[in-house]
């Protein structure tokens, strides 16, 4: 397909929609069909090849005095599609010129240059699920309108405090709508919008008593119709086959009732956007753990809201290594009912994370040991992805630095600007901790419990791009020297921003019973970072899910309304253009399988930057979870994703050194161990021919994206 690279024909120039005059390149024409080919599967590069020299045939006929515009290639790109009887390619050439138009519109508005471009799917996923619409479901606001809305209504908290919000609009919606700062998915649906919820992340108690749990489901159904997810610790409830002395009955245990709130959560759409996510815990030594355990393990659809984490102990780890006994004591009376072996409900734990990707693990002592306010409570639950572990009746709000765009060029070599960075993160600061006043609560016990500690947790995405940028591989010391050295800086400004807020606007009420008290003599915030999996928001940034490395070089993505789109990394297309072995045959090859490590056609180097999820020894990804934990209040979701020939051994393994590394918890996923999941690594025919991935996939736990974090 390089033949026609470089035209020789009369054509020699085209007019750019801005009004320059550039030389005419036919092989980016070839290239454009190649794709809309390869989308609706009827796709080979002969077959664009052969349209696209019938373009240029009819181009150097119409236009031989003439430059032609590309608007007027276009044009005949889709005239020569539609006499070929490809009236479904011509449709979606046609729909994707004028989505490419809508994007070059929006990147002017925001005045975003000389980066990789917006995608189709990044303007699909706004369109479907932020933007506000009118009683007859029409979008009434622009993206930049959505940053416009958002800015407004968390600025405004400045008026309470006697400062002028002017300035923090601007410095709020610019880093929005350069999309270097966005917030969790709820402050960006119901800022200054009826719903008016902004945080993500909820925990609800659950005591054992039918009132308490009722009260639970049915707060986790107001939580949940307002785009928030909920996590909740079950280990007070009693075990099954125990006495219910009010009734003479026996009880049906706390797997039982998990039932009665996924059931609420399958009739709730989230905020009316998205479904509803859950978080259930239960400790190990709960009498019902091995039920726990294996709650999720069939292939019925039974608790498909909830991620299932057990919270263990040093003592049970401890247990675990050195082969001992562990108890199983009853919450009701707090008596030991069974002795087990501790290896035994380990493997079981571990057999089961092998085999359907649940449960995961959570470390109570270490997140206790990080427990800003001791005084005011035990931490036992988290958040739906496991980032914010959080006290009952606590919520956090979240948000993200795209720290790709966190970069200079010097001398030629791009590095680090931690200028810019540290003006960013006091930015977000701000930002977040005025979302807490801007939030409207539905709860009394959430908003007294919110305002109390006042925690925010500011996180990052685009790290796998920054580490290609900078032209380190992501399992490299390099690389996690660098998280090292970043998120300390972050968490090192966060800080001093939440220190100057708390002078300026009063320290959150429990201070005086916080950690923070010995040291500083204001804090607004118990706690102020956190790493969220960043799912939609990083779509919408264009950048990769939070600290996850790539999932795919190429591939095609399965698009909100049914349709396909051949998405090719930016960067690795920019830079196989730059070294002159780009092709889209070569796109086509990298798309069957995602990774490009076997494709000796490819220059080494490149390769050992560009590595995927599943090229990454699974141990790498723990080491980058545990030293961005270093630096941390709250927690670091990520998922340590492993192939599909991995053994359960790996997974008690890798679950261990997570333990050792002082990680807050760990979740894993075997490709291939749910019947569904979100990315497919393709098979080279049919159906299966191209990796495939879902509209709002961005890296992390195939088995589906967090709805609510990001």
């Amino acid at each position: 397909m390089s033949g026609n690279s470089k035209h020789k024909g009369s054509i020699s120039e085209i007019e750019k929609r801005d009004g320059r005059i550039v030389d005419f390149d036919q092989q980016k024409i070839t290239d454009a069909i190649h794709k809309a080919l390869v989308a609706v599967s009827v796709g080979n590069g002969k077959r664009a090849e052969e349209i696209s020299n019938r373009v240029v045939e009819i181009l150097e006929k119409r236009f031989e005095d003439n430059i032609p515009s590309v608007e007027d290639i276009q044009d005949i790109v889709i005239e020569v599609l539609e006499e070929e009887g490809l009236e479904k390619v011509a449709e979606g050439y046609s729909e994707y010129r004028v989505k490419k138009i809508e994007i070059r519109d929006l990147k002017e508005e925001l005045g975003i240059e000389d980066e990789p471009k917006l995608t189709v799917n990044a303007w699909e996923v706004l369109k479907k699920r932020y933007l506000l619409r009118n009683e007859k479901g029409e979008i009434i606001e622009s993206p930049s309108e959505l940053f416009q809305r958002v800015a407004d209504a968390v600025s405004k908290v400045d008026e309470d405090y006697g400062m002028d919000p002017d300035e923090s609009f601007r410095e709020f919606f610019e880093v929005m709508s350069k999309l270097e700062f966005l917030p969790n998915s709820p402050t960006l649906f119901n800022a200054n919008a009826p719903l008016g919820q902004l945080s993500a992340c909820f925990v609800l108690p659950v005591r054992d008593s039918l009132e308490s749990i009722f009260t639970a489901v049915k707060n986790t159904a107001l939580i949940e119709q307002t785009g928030g997810g909920v996590g909740f610790d079950f280990s007070e409830i009693r075990p099954e086959g125990d006495v219910v002395k009010s009734t003479m009955g026996v009880a049906s245990g706390p797997v039982s009732f998990m039932r009665v709130f996924d059931t609420v959560t399958d009739v709730i759409k989230a905020g009316g956007k998205r479904r509803g996510a859950m978080m259930g815990v239960l400790r190990a030594d709960h009498p019902d753990i091995e039920k726990f355990i294996e709650a999720k393990s069939s292939e019925e659809d039974f608790l498909n809201n909830f991620n299932i984490s057990v919270s263990v102990t040093d003592d049970f780890m401890e247990a675990v290594e050195k082969d001992e006994k562990h108890e199983l004591i009853n919450p009701r009376t707090d008596s030991v009912v069974e002795e087990v072996d501790a290896r035994d409900v380990w493997e079981k734990i571990t057999k089961n994370a092998w085999r359907t990707g649940d449960p995961g693990v959570i470390f109570l002592d270490e997140i206790n040991r990080h427990n800003p306010t001791p005084e005011v409570g035990e931490i036992n639950a988290t958040n739906p992805c496991g980032e914010v572990p959080l006290l009952p009746n606590e919520a956090c709000n979240l948000g993200s630095i795209n720290v790709s765009k966190m970069v200079k060029k010097v001398d030629g070599e791009v590095e680090i600007d931690w200028e810019k960075l540290e003006r960013t993160v006091k930015i977000a600061v701000h930002f977040l901790d005025n979302v807490i006043d801007a939030n409207e609560y539905n709860i009394p016990e959430i908003e007294k419990m919110v305002k109390g500690n006042r925690k925010v947790g500011l996180g990052v995405m685009g790290w796998a791009e920054l580490l290609i940028r900078l032209g380190i591989p992501y399992d490299s010391e390099k690389a996690v020297s660098l998280a090292d050295e970043m998120m300390e800086f972050i968490s090192k400004k966060a800080r001093e921003k939440s220190v100057e807020l708390g002078r300026e606007r009063g320290s959150f009420p429990n201070f005086e019973k916080s950690v923070w008290s010995e040291n500083y003599e204001a804090m607004r915030n118990a706690t102020v970072t956190s790493i969220a999996p960043t799912g939609s928001i990083s779509i919408i940034a264009g950048c990769s899910s939070s600290i996850e490395p790539l999932f795919s070089i190429a591939f095609m993505r399965n698009v909100l309304e049914g349709d396909k789109l051949f998405e090719v990394n930016p960067w690795f297309e920019r830079l196989a253009k730059d070294k002159g072995f780009y092709s889209a045959e070569l796109m086509k090859k990298i798309a069957r399988t995602g990774s490009i490590q076997e494709m000796e056609e490819i220059p080494e180097d490149v390769r050992r930057i560009f590595v995927t999820s599943l090229d990454i020894d699974p141990e790498w990804h723990v080491k980058m979870q545990a030293v961005f934990q270093k630096h941390v209040d709250n927690a670091v979701s990520k998922t340590i994703n492993l192939p599909k020939d991995a053994s359960v051994e790996d997974v008690g393994d890798l679950y261990k050194l997570a333990w050792e590394l002082n990680c807050k918890g760990i979740t894993i996923y075997r490709y291939g161990s749910k019947k569904e999941q979100v990315l497919t690594i393709g098979e080279g025919e049919g159906e299966l021919e191209f990796t495939s991935a879902e509209s709002e996939y961005s890296g992390g736990a195939m088995s589906g994206i967090c709805p609510v974090c990001g």
